[in-house]
């Protein structure tokens, strides 16, 4: 058996792993790597997911462990699979590798998607951030209003009991404090269960996929980061987002959905500037000439929105767009500034414990407060640092309303943001033969 390391982020990893490696004697996979999410390291893929192979699991290690790792278990062979870094990231991760003594591979598409009986949609994304949860959203809206069943198959986040996780469905609110979901699960969930749309997610995508195909008539694969899809698609949708023109072709896989996709979907084009959105129209011509493109905005709503006018805000904002998706701002600030704030606050002087941590790592961010919510733990800090805010009330960009969540004095609103399409093509005309 060839010996091997899969760096990850409890996702791509651990699909691949179960399509490519499980029960496969050609190789013996001695570690897992883990970065970007907080304690998944530290941890074992159980073995009741890994298979004959493995009766001990296999043990998850911090990635700051891989050149060592290398050594330890003499492993031949390094497998990259997460998802939304710059491609230099990629070959920076390749060259400690290499120089460590192993090969450095990634796995494609056509080796990891599994194909499914019903036909499947796919909506992806550039980077995270993009607008692809919205597109996903209006998708599912769309063919469910034309009689279909349609099942969303969300990319994984399994950040709890890995065994418990294998197969999840959630198709009311009470499932998700059932299932113990995070901020950041419920972010992409709940939307679509408010629709009346089912989700499954969990770990393992072959047996997630059966189920789903028992009460579905189309499956419809709503992408995390930038990823490609896990299943061979009829339709793959690929969301672009101008406010990072030239980032379609800097990072990993994101370009690889540039260059596949079918339809690409230009967002958020009623915010970003003209010449921005002309770079992106210039790549897609050079790139993938073929695909079918989709001029839209990303209409943004608060309720009770006429109470920001004058006042000092908080602006809270979905998490992994504003983190490693590196956006300094996000649909909240948006909200905030369209409404009258007076002044929206830094949020760095009033956090605590791991919030303040990421602000000491994401140096970008200024203005607004990432709705970190990895546990309870966690949450209860975001909570703590809301409290100690000085501010007249709270303007949230999550897409869930963190009310049910953080029990706070100050009065927070929600943004609702939904894909508004411009002319022809739109979403429905691409979705015809579904």
């Amino acid at each position: 058996m060839k010996k091997v390391i899969i760096m990850g982020a409890a996702g791509r990893d651990f699909h691949n792993f179960n399509v490519v490696f499980r029960d496969n004697e050609t190789y013996h996979v001695v570690a897992f790597t883990a970065t970007q999410i907080p304690d998944i390291a530290g941890r074992k893929y159980p073995a009741a997911l890994a298979g004959r192979l493995y009766p001990r699991g296999i043990p998850i290690h911090p990635e700051e462990e891989l050149a060592a790792l290398i050594k330890r278990h003499k492993a031949e062979e390094v497998f990259f699979a997460y998802s939304d870094v710059p491609h230099a990231y990629v070959m920076n991760r390749a060259s400690l590798v290499l120089a460590a003594g192993a090969d450095f591979s990634l796995l494609g598409p056509e080796a990891t998607m599994i194909a499914s009986r019903k036909p499947v949609v796919s909506v992806c994304a550039v980077r995270t951030g993009s607008g692809k949860s919205q597109t996903t959203r209006k998708t599912a809206r769309l063919l469910k209003d034309k009689g279909r069943r349609v099942a969303v198959i969300r990319h994984p986040m399994p950040y709890g009991d890995l065994a418990a996780q294998k197969v999840q469905r959630f198709a009311a609110l009470a499932d998700l404090d059932r299932h113990k979901c995070t901020i950041e699960e419920r972010e992409e969930y709940e939307p679509h269960i408010r629709e009346g749309i089912v989700v499954y997610a969990g770990v393992d995508y072959g047996a997630i996929l059966e189920e789903a195909e028992k009460e579905a008539d189309i499956i419809l694969w709503d992408g995390g980061n930038n990823d490609f899809p896990f299943y061979k698609s009829k339709l793959e949708i690929v969301v672009a987002d101008p406010h990072r023109a030239g980032h379609e072709t800097a990072y990993y896989p994101g370009e690889t959905n540039f260059r596949r996709a079918q339809v690409v979907v230009v967002n958020k084009m009623d915010t970003a500037p003209r010449e921005k959105v002309k770079r992106i129209m210039d790549n897609l011509k050079i790139l993938n000439p073929k695909a079918k493109v989709i001029k839209a905005n990303s209409r943004i709503s608060v309720e009770g929105g006429e109470r920001i006018k004058g006042k000092t805000v908080l602006v809270i904002e979905d998490g992994p767009t504003v983190t490693h998706g590196e956006m300094a701002f996000g649909a909240g600030f948006v909200a905030a500034e369209k409404h009258g704030a007076k002044t929206i606050i830094d949020p760095r002087p009033f956090a605590v414990g791991s919030i303040k941590k990421t602000f000491e790592k994401y140096r970008h961010l200024e203005k607004v407060l990432p709705a970190m919510g990895y546990g309870a733990r966690q949450v209860s800090e975001l909570a703590r640092t809301i409290e100690r805010a000085q501010c007249d009330l709270v303007v949230s960009g999550t897409p869930i309303d963190l009310n049910r969540l953080i029990k706070s004095r100050k009065p927070l609103l929600p943004v609702r943001y939904d894909l508004e399409e411009i002319g022809h093509p739109d979403l429905k005309d691409v979705l015809k033969p579904f």
